[in-house]
């Protein structure tokens, strides 16, 4: 962000870069290797941002009082617009929502005397302010909320009597009785089965927030009705809630979307399809870095790296019961020589046919095998974003196939490779469950309780804080999720770790034990990513588009003055090439600030400019684009530095030649 000034000559360019670059007031002398964490963040001035906001999970009353703010939104709905009809309002990650459906009304012409037909409303604004002052008339009135248990018959005749159709379709869901209602007094009620607090005063009307308005269909289903959803925020207090406004201005700014295309990374064609990422070359440079790093890591930690086929036969998948369970996820299958052929939804099954192509031993265990690859799933084009949700993308899948004894230190190794890996790109702070066994399982109570038992001492070995979703884990075993926190303090789900009883069963996996008997295997499902997409997108907006130095596509840029310097710039960068560095020779026309602006701009990390000066010397004036200027190095010493620095993950941080800036 140093503008420079001075002349075009040999003596003048130098000065200039001295100016721009010495802007610190202190310029220390002798060179140092500071050494900072592995990764840093973009930053904001206002510290409001980085509050940590409290969540569902670790705010029990933060989630009853989302919970309570959506009904009193329903009940403000349903005393402004008589003709509406409420479906489901659940709390999410920030607020809460409410799925309202508007029917057709009629209503007598007053010129003509003649019933005619009104559209559904649409909701605007200026109905969400409407809206908002009816919530703050009912919190104020401190209605009690009151808790019922009545039984299936009793609800259903009390929704026919309210004519509230899509409140049958919930009722005919739940599956568990007595069936509970939630009533805000005598006002109001709906089927619920809680939390809540204990009366509308407790909500704080200034800490609640009405966003937006979007279109979803019932179920999900686009053949059935198109409801309006409104969206709002509700936090403790107005501190928090100015706290995540803030957030939620920051992460514009580093929405991935628009970085990505203003920093040239990746694109999604429409032309092409929706949700298919095209990656640019500086987003392949990145990805190629974060690929190089993760493959380096699993197989220094034991791993084999494996590649399977993009697509398979049918029978393979109704095999692993993907098929029956997830055949609205997958694409429709092709013919093939009068086969069905199915594009791949996940890697698993792959895996699972290699390891049956040869009997194993228990001493073969575990074995490891990872691999990045490229999956499809069929994703309704209205749910596509980004890179967050997309058809095609590519998972960081591992499968550890393993002895039930051995699978504590399996999950211990497998977390330790996830902290050594997301440590690497900055992150460091973990939101972590354990989910156990759901009432619909496969597999012996025995296997479950080993299973559960190792994961939850694998985390007391890590010395890991987490909680415990009681029957949330898969039909087929337990699980522990874990979540990152970025710089501006969202958190995302990444990494994954599943114990698997139902794949070995179905592809009828064995190995000899000790004892000569055909045991099966326990298999660990596993992704540190999550999918590569996935996570350079949460990557981008981490950082700001302001990539550590070890991942920027380009690490350094030559900044020539005069084209007489430019084969002295090519000569650079061939030297950088050797070492791994990307360096990049700017080859436009514009003056010397202009270049700056576009480095600044494309967020490189170091420049340098280059002058007759220079030149003669041997050497580059350094600006590090988050420390500032860096002084003077000579070539081979700078090149070694910025080598050793992308290597460790480290920023460049040693200082070069400073001159003393002369007093006036």
């Amino acid at each position: 962000q140093a503008a420079f000034t001075g002349g075009q000559g040999q003596v003048g360019v130098s000065k200039a870069a001295q100016l721009a670059f010495a802007r610190a007031a202190n310029v220390r002398k002798s060179q140092t290797f500071s050494r900072l964490r592995p990764f840093s963040v973009a930053t904001t001035e206002n510290t409001e941002v980085a509050i940590e906001l409290p969540t569902n999970e670790n705010d029990e009353e933060l989630l009853k009082l989302r919970h309570t703010s959506a009904h009193v939104m329903a009940m403000a709905v349903q005393q402004v617009f008589k003709e509406a009809q409420v479906t489901i309002g659940p709390w999410i990650d920030n607020g809460f929502y409410y799925d309202f459906y508007f029917p057709e009304t009629t209503a007598i012409n007053e010129e003509t005397g003649e019933e005619e037909t009104i559209p559904p409303r649409k909701l605007t604004d200026a109905d969400l302010k409407q809206i908002k002052k009816a919530m703050d008339k009912i919190i104020s009135k401190d209605y009690p909320i009151v808790r019922e248990e009545v039984s299936r018959e009793e609800a259903r005749q009390r929704i026919l009597e309210i004519g509230e159709p899509f409140k049958l379709e919930i009722l005919d869901s739940i599956k568990t009785e007595p069936i509970t209602l939630y009533h805000i007094a005598d006002q109001w009620w709906d089927l619920c089965a809680g939390p809540h607090v204990e009366s509308t005063g407790k909500l704080p009307k200034k800490a609640i927030q009405l966003q937006s308005v979007a279109g979803a269909y019932w179920r999900g289903d686009e053949k059935r009705e198109m409801l309006q959803r409104i969206y709002a925020t509700a936090w403790n207090n107005p501190v928090e809630l100015k706290a995540y406004k803030k957030r939620v201005e920051e992460a514009k700014k580093r929405d991935h979307r628009l970085l990505g295309k203003k920093l040239d990374l990746f694109s999604i064609q429409e032309d092409a399809g929706g949700g298919l990422v095209f990656w640019h070359p500086k987003g392949s440079t990145i990805r190629r870095n974060i690929e190089d790093f993760w493959k380096a890591a699993h197989i220094e930690n034991g791993y084999d790296l494996v590649y399977t086929p993009h697509i398979a036969n049918l029978d393979l998948w109704k095999t692993s019961g993907h098929f029956d369970f997830y055949k609205d996820g997958m694409f429709d299958q092709m013919e093939v020589e009068g086969e069905e052929y199915q594009i791949k939804p996940m890697n698993c099954p792959f895996h699972c046919v290699m390891y049956k192509d040869e009997l194993r031993s228990y001493r073969d265990l575990p074995l490891r095998w990872g691999e990045l690859g490229t999956v499809y799933r069929y994703e309704r084009s209205g749910t596509l974003h980004g890179l967050m949700r997309v058809r095609g993308f590519t998972q960081d899948d591992a499968h550890i196939f393993c002895l039930t004894e051995q699978l504590q230190d399996e999950i211990v190794s497998v977390l330790d490779l996830t902290e050594q890996i997301l440590s690497r790109f900055g992150f460091d702070k973990y939101e972590i469950m354990l989910s156990t066994r759901p009432e619909k399982s496969v597999g012996s109570d025995q296997i479950w309780d080993e299973a559960t038992t190792a994961l939850e001492k694998a985390l007391k070995r890590k010395g890991w804080e987490y909680s415990i979703d009681e029957g949330g884990g898969a039909f087929y075993g337990p699980k522990i999720d874990l979540k990152i926190r970025d710089a501006i303090g969202r958190t995302w789900q990444c990494s994954t770790v599943q114990c698997d009883f139902n794949l070995p069963d179905r592809f009828e996996l064995e190995y000899v034990s000790a004892e000569g008997k055909r045991e099966r295997p326990i298999m660990v499902h596993r992704a540190i990513f999550g999918s590569v997409e996935r996570f350079f997108g949460i990557l981008v907006e981490n950082c700001a588009g302001d990539f550590p130095l070890w991942l920027a596509p380009t690490q350094l840029r030559l900044l020539p003055v005069t084209d007489a310097v430019m084969d002295f710039c090519y000569d650079v960068q061939a030297q950088a090439k050797k070492l791994g560095i990307r360096c990049e020779v700017d080859r436009g026309s514009e003056r010397l600030a202009k270049q700056i602006r576009n480095a600044e701009q494309q967020r490189v990390p170091l420049m340098a400019v280059v002058g007759m000066k220079e030149m003669e010397e041997g050497s580059l004036a350094v600006r590090s684009r988050k420390l500032g200027d860096l002084g003077s190095f000579a070539i081979g010493d700078l090149l070694s530095e910025l080598s050793r620095c992308a290597d460790a993950a480290e920023e460049m941080t040693m200082m070069g030649k400073t001159e003393e800036k002369e007093e006036s």
